[in-house]
């Protein structure tokens, strides 16, 4: 059995900045990481020779999701009356809804079907990627939440021009458009792939049906329809995973709980820390998944529009807070789901070996096992569940990207600045960026350049980590200045690249590299130069 395994964007946790290329490393080991290109993915995907044709009523609650976001997008046009609307709500989201919108934004279509994967083709080990995220969420309240609430800002980026310069600021926000530009093509493509493997669903179709209706009800219902339409997601998508958890143990095939936990302790699938110092890739230590992960988190939490739009979606900071508390709380119940998923997998098929194909790819385990084993209705459940986690991505991409374009582009260089007249442009920009995203995911299926388009996301990626250490360095020095911040992050740039070429450091510590090295860079170089005066510091540090 071929094994593949892509991780683009720390797929393993959804983190939005990948900080590590794709392409360069192969499968290290039994229970090693694997990185692969996504040409590697679809060549291996589409040697798997298994399908089964899709029901109508597979087709009919497929329908019956899709039409339901459609009609979210198009109740919450009725309330855009500005880009502040469209943008921010006007602080409408109650904090649940929000915490669980920033749960759905950093849980993407291939994390669905990568967790089980992982878990069925090795064990436990990487659970504990989920647990940062829980330990983070007191740092982010009390150390980087009140900037973005109390300087009422629109993109995150504004505040490192406030800090900084207006170079820092440019920076940041072309580094986040150029890579999600990259990721939105990703993230509808591989789940296409994969389902079109293992069902009757064409891959064009897929990409079609999952694109151009996330683009119809972000582009009528902005910020606000995205965050509805993840509440409904997550909704179908962890429905759709105890549904399958369940039929998988308990269904007519199934193996029954206690042969569950029998053959996966005897196989030690449950094994879960590797004591070891060693920071080698191969290992997998305990310490390197949660120090790691720690850092590769504070990337998206501290410096990602997508996700800090979310915090300004509430009505004060005290919801905001809120709503980061909970999506810390879901992320190790909700991981501990996916890998029980691809744990009762791997003993339905020991269990059942006369129903896995020869040619079965791990990473399209899962998806394979919905067509192929689930009944009818339950698997069209369940494939929704795939589109939702790949709509709130996109969705939650689209409606920042926009964001920032707008706010850090057109008004700030004196154009668009009216805010009900913008809306009709904002709206434009996110129809063009979905269709873009969505051709260029036809356009990778069709043909072989998806190498080209991880190279790019590899380059772009490089500078994420460093954008959390800009936010960083202006928030805990005073010091530090705009020159030596960007030198900072130049540094960081060529340090993880170094890194990732020479060395067999572990990808999860990537982040940590790439923070280190700009905050400490930065304030280096920050001493050659002038320091800023106190009194333009006034509310942009942690010092009073």
């Amino acid at each position: 059995m071929k094994n593949t395994w892509l991780l683009i964007s720390l797929i393993m946790i959804g983190a939005v900045w990948a900080p590590v290329a794709t392409g360069q490393h192969s499968d290290r080991s039994a229970t090693g990481s694997l990185i692969t290109s996504s040409a590697e993915v679809s060549d291996a995907l589409n040697a798997t020779p298994s399908r089964k044709g899709f029901g109508w009523l597979d087709y009919a609650a497929l329908g019956f999701y899709l039409a339901a976001m459609v009609g979210i997008g198009w109740y919450c046009s009725r309330r855009n009356k500005n880009t502040d609307d469209y943008f921010k709500a006007a602080g409408r989201i109650p904090w649940w809804a929000a915490g669980l919108s920033i749960y759905a934004t950093m849980l993407s279509s291939i994390t669905f079907m990568a967790i089980p994967a992982k878990a069925y083709a090795t064990d436990w080990t990487y659970f504990w990627a989920s647990l940062p995220i829980l330990l983070l969420a007191p740092v982010i309240i009390r150390l980087y939440l009140p900037f973005y609430r109390r300087l009422n800002i629109t993109s995150a980026y504004e505040y490192l021009e406030l800090r900084f310069n207006l170079l820092a600021r440019l920076y940041g926000s072309a580094s986040f458009i150029m890579f999600q530009i990259g990721r939105q093509a990703i993230v509808l493509l591989l789940p296409a792939l994969a389902l079109a493997t293992v069902s009757e669903l064409e891959v064009g179709l897929c990409i079609t049906i999952m694109g151009v209706l996330c683009v119809i009800y972000t582009v009528m219902g902005g910020v606000e329809a995205v965050v509805w339409t993840d509440v409904a997601q997550i909704g179908v998508l962890v429905g759709a995973a105890v549904v399958s958890l369940v039929l998988i143990v308990y269904g007519a095939d199934g193996t029954g709980v206690g042969q569950f936990f029998v053959v996966a302790n005897n196989a030690d699938k449950f094994h879960m820390f590797n004591w070891t110092l060693n920071p080698d890739a191969k290992t997998n230590a305990f310490w390197v998944i949660l120090i790691g992960n720690f850092f590769i988190n504070l990337v998206p939490y501290t410096s990602d529009q997508a996700v800090v739009q979310r915090y300004m979606t509430t009505k004060d900071e005290a919801m905001a807070a809120r709503a980061i508390w909970l999506n810390g709380l879901i992320a190790l119940p909700s991981t501990a789901l996916f890998f029980s998923i691809g744990t009762a997998l791997f003993v339905f098929y020991r269990v059942h070996p006369e129903k896995l194909a020869s040619s079965q790819v791990t990473d399209a385990i899962f998806p394979a096992f919905i067509v192929q084993n689930l009944p009818m209705g339950i698997a069209g459940l369940v494939i929704a569940g795939i589109f939702a986690a790949a709509q709130s991505t996109v969705s939650g991409s689209l409606n920042s990207v926009t964001t920032v374009i707008m706010t850090d582009y057109c008004r700030r260089f004196g154009f668009l600045t009216d805010k009900v007249r913008s809306l009709r442009s904002a709206r434009l920009i996110t129809g063009g960026l979905g269709m873009f995203a969505t051709c260029a995911a036809l356009i990778l299926a069709k043909t072989g350049l998806q190498s080209l388009w991880d190279a790019y996301n590899s380059l772009v990626g490089l500078v994420g980590s460093g954008l959390a250490g800009l936010f960083a360095l202006g928030i805990f020095s005073r010091r530090a200045n705009g020159t030596g911040a960007m030198i900072g992050a130049l540094a960081s740039a060529i340090v993880l690249y170094l890194v990732q070429q020479n060395t067999n450091l572990h990808f999860f510590l990537y982040a940590a590299v790439g923070i280190i090295t700009c905050v400490w860079v930065g304030w280096l170089a920050s001493l050659c130069f002038p320091s800023p005066a106190r009194q333009d510091l006034k509310g942009l540090t942690i010092f009073r």
